[in-house]
């Protein structure tokens, strides 16, 4: 498993990376809060902010194929929310402003995790005196990603070594059959994640 994927360019060395990482928390906290604020009709403030994004990206030196594959990753989620907007009224103006802004956010968001380790944003959320438990949850939910992630591979790689069709709909059934499993094992490590913190005085 490539367990770097996350924070594959995380410790560039780059303007945009030496930033201290108090600095960078607050400048994208201050963006999406622009982002989010801005009437419908400010199309000259959503290209301004556009643009300081790429300048950002140019800085940080991450290669824009990476950027774009993860901002495609999340976008058709954010297109199938977006129609929901074309029932209100003035619905195709809304659905253009909804796409923008969550666009300009999501880009926002993966400009600061991909130039910022995720153990300093979690020192800087204990510095900052955010609520433990939700830090510890947030910790624990990014360390057992790549354990999932591991997980499913090799459960795939097992699944195809016995499978030797190529019918679409036999590669689907599996595929469900696959995502079932998944589900099962980690709600049962998760089970025993539980019993083990209890058994170390975790409450």
């Amino acid at each position: 498993m490539k367990s770097d994927f996350l924070e594959r360019y995380s410790t560039l060395q780059s303007p945009i990376h030496r930033l201290n990482v108090r600095a960078k928390v607050f400048v994208a906290v201050l963006l999406l809060l622009t982002t989010i604020l801005l009437p419908p009709g400010a199309w000259i403030a959503f290209i301004g902010i556009a643009g300081i994004l790429a300048t950002t990206a140019a800085l940080s030196k991450i290669p824009a194929g990476y950027l774009l594959r993860r901002m495609l990753f999340i976008e058709p989620i954010i297109l199938s929310m977006a129609i929901l907007t074309l029932f209100r009224p003035n619905g195709p103006t809304v659905f253009f402003v909804t796409i923008i802004k969550a666009t300009i956010c999501l880009c926002t968001m993966i400009l600061l995790s991909s130039t910022t380790p995720f153990s300093r944003l979690i020192g800087l959320a204990q510095r900052w005196h955010l609520p433990a438990l939700l830090v510890n949850i947030v910790g624990m939910m990014y360390r057992y990603i790549f354990v999932l992630i591991d997980e499913t591979e090799r459960m795939q790689r097992a699944r195809n070594s016995r499978t030797f069709t190529t019918q679409k709909r036999r590669r689907w059934i599996s595929l469900s059959q696959l995502v079932g499993q998944i589900f099962v094992r980690s709600t049962e490590r998760a089970e025993r994640i539980y019993a083990a913190m209890c058994a170390r005085g975790w409450k």
